[in-house]
């Protein structure tokens, strides 16, 4: 049987750095260039700048809360929350309705960018669930506390 080269907690730490970071990248993407995704927001969203921001600053807390492994739980929360109203309002929409106008011939990279963003988020709203219940290794804030 192989065994895993890594203790717990270094394993553990990975895990969080690795999980984190799409949440911190794509923050920081809203943040400081929200070029590209303000052309994917939908139409219906009052005030899409705003949103970008907001959801900027919930998606790097959230990443940021996880890296260190600062009140997990919560951290879990957030960004569970998030992905689910993300997903329900942005990406399932995406995926049933047709795409929206003035694409072309790339109509059928924007079926693909939903559907693979769909399937992104439900993988990591699942990830949120277990980090619910997670226990953090020795090298977190949380488990310190411990």
């Amino acid at each position: 049987m192989l065994r895993w080269p890594f203790g717990y907690d270094i394993s553990e730490l990975l895990f969080r750095a690795l999980f984190s970071s799409i949440f911190l990248g794509l923050g920081a993407e809203h943040l400081i260039d929200d070029h590209l995704i303000m052309q994917l927001m939908p139409a219906w969203i009052p005030a899409p700048q705003l949103f970008s921001v907001a959801a900027g600053v919930v998606l790097l807390t959230g990443g940021t809360m996880v890296l260190l492994g600062w009140q997990l739980r919560r951290a879990a929360w957030l960004l569970g929350t998030f992905l689910v109203v993300v997903t329900a309002l942005v990406h399932v929409p995406g995926v049933l309705l047709p795409a929206p106008p003035g694409l072309g011939d790339q109509t059928w990279m924007w079926t693909v960018l939903q559907r693979s963003n769909l399937v992104k988020n439900v993988c990591l709203l699942g990830v949120c669930i277990q980090l619910g219940w997670h226990r953090p290794g020795r090298f977190s804030f949380d488990g310190r506390r411990r």
